[in-house]
């Protein structure tokens, strides 16, 4: 079964083993709304997910490719798009479908984060969220891939824990010739997933002692 997701004026649904929004997708819908997206501005949703911040872009004008490599996704994704009357172009894919030589005044991305024990690939729906020994596995490339996903003057919006190392991506879209920053940052509770790996973290150096919250951060990377 679907379940239903409440967020300020998108009625969404998730369906099974799609990650449904949390407090991370809300600090990007406030990034995106901040950001001034209007008519005819081009986005990408990397890594869709319901589609939450692709039909938030398409509300406002904007023409939206929405990319998710998990097919529960991609078909929570036009669901959405569908029930909430906006036009998103959906496909299934990874980073390199999703550029494809195309550039975007927007590219809006909640990449898996979440540092993970072992080396062996995320299956089923931890997929949406492990990424790694150190959380960066998809950060990275990501970072790495901005300067030709973006057009003149266009926008990177990510949101990630500060447990995958802020400095280390201000630091890495530098260097790609970004100008990147850090334009919002919340304090959650420790979710489920972290606290089922709370010894490791904390062995792994990731956490501190008692420490019950983790900090999200949203990072705002430009094209020069």
């Amino acid at each position: 079964m679907s379940a239903e997701i409440r967020l300020p004026g998108l009625p969404l649904v998730a369906l099974p083993g799609v990650y449904t929004p949390q407090d991370d997708t809300r600090l990007l819908l406030r990034a995106l709304e901040r950001e001034g997206v209007r008519a005819g501005s081009t986005v990408l949703d990397l890594g869709s997910g319901t589609g939450a911040l692709a039909v938030a872009a398409a509300r406002y004008g904007a023409q939206v490719t929405a990319v998710d490599i998990a097919w529960p996704a991609v078909l929570s994704t036009r669901l959405n798009a569908w029930l909430c009357r906006r036009r998103v172009r959906v496909h299934r894919g990874d980073l390199a479908t999703a550029l494809d030589g195309r550039t975007f005044d927007v590219l809006v991305t909640n990449p898996p984060y979440v540092p993970a024990p072992g080396s062996r690939p995320a299956r089923a729906a931890a997929r949406a969220w492990d990424a790694g020994r150190d959380g960066r596995l998809h950060i990275d490339r990501i970072c790495d891939a901005a300067p030709r996903a973006l057009r003149p003057g266009g926008v990177l919006l990510m949101v990630h824990s500060a447990l995958c190392g802020t400095p280390a991506t201000l630091a890495r879209l530098t260097s790609a010739g970004l100008r990147a920053t850090a334009i919002d940052r919340t304090a959650v509770p420790l979710g489920p997933v972290l606290r089922s790996r709370y010894a490791w973290l904390r062995r792994e150096g990731l956490l501190s002692p008692a420490q019950e919250t983790e900090e999200l951060v949203i990072i705002r990377a430009e094209q020069r």
